[in-house]
């Protein structure tokens, strides 16, 4: 049974046909819109700002799955608006507090994930798997689009789902993001994943109205 789920990356769309794009994730039923949120400390580069949020909150009702590439982030959570239908990931490598700041996002009432770098081992999840509503797997470098995935990470995901497993935590929800193909998408489905971020690779390929097709054809592996 295909129960994935489909975390669109606005950050790959195109602003001359938001409104349009918008109308198509809802007619597709997409899940998440997928909002990178970018400091140019945490990560060189800036991306999509509160003021964007605010405007795409006014055209849709979808969710957002906020991810956080920001450092100290405990210190900004008040500015996005955060509904409690969101996800909202942030970075065990962003703040030296990351247990405090696991508890205020859970304030907000959404769920709180957990992102790892490439390079950051599994381990460091050990201590917050009690507190956190899942993972968000980054399989590129975090700060920009259209990235290559970085190879060691399929075999990462794997042992994710083994680590998962060991630690009693099989159902924990593994969010997977950057270079996610139809076919790598499948791939990882074997290894737990159940939210799919789709950027350049699976869902904003040629125009608009190709996004349909996309979409339906990431579902069927999903």
């Amino acid at each position: 049974m295909n129960n994935g789920k489909i975390s669109a990356s606005m950050m790959c769309s195109n602003l001359v046909d938001l409104k349009k794009t918008i109308e198509i994730f809802e007619k597709e039923k997409i899940e998440y819109l997928h909002i990178d949120m970018m400091d140019g400390d945490f990560v060189p580069n800036f991306g999509l700002g509160v003021d964007y949020i605010r405007s795409l909150r006014e055209l849709t009702t979808i969710p957002l799955d906020l991810h956080l590439m920001i450092n100290n982030p405990e210190y900004k959570l008040d500015w996005i608006g955060i509904h409690s239908d969101d996800i909202v990931s942030i970075h065990y490598e962003s703040t030296t507090q990351v247990q405090r700041v696991i508890d205020r996002v859970k304030k907000y009432g959404c769920k709180c994930f957990l992102a790892i770098n490439p390079a950051t081992p599994i381990y460091v999840l050990e201590e917050v798997l009690d507190y956190i509503d899942g993972i968000n797997l980054l399989m590129v470098n975090p700060g920009y689009a259209g990235q290559k995935m970085v190879s060691s990470t399929m075999n990462k995901a794997k042992k994710l789902h083994e680590f998962l497993k060991e630690n009693k935590h099989e159902d924990m929800t593994i969010e997977v993001d950057g270079n996610i193909s139809p076919i790598k998408a499948q791939e990882l489905k074997k290894y737990g994943a159940s939210i799919y971020v789709a950027g350049t690779t699976a869902l904003f390929k040629e125009n608009v109205e190709s996004f349909s097709d996309n979409i339906r054809k990431l579902r069927l592996v999903i």
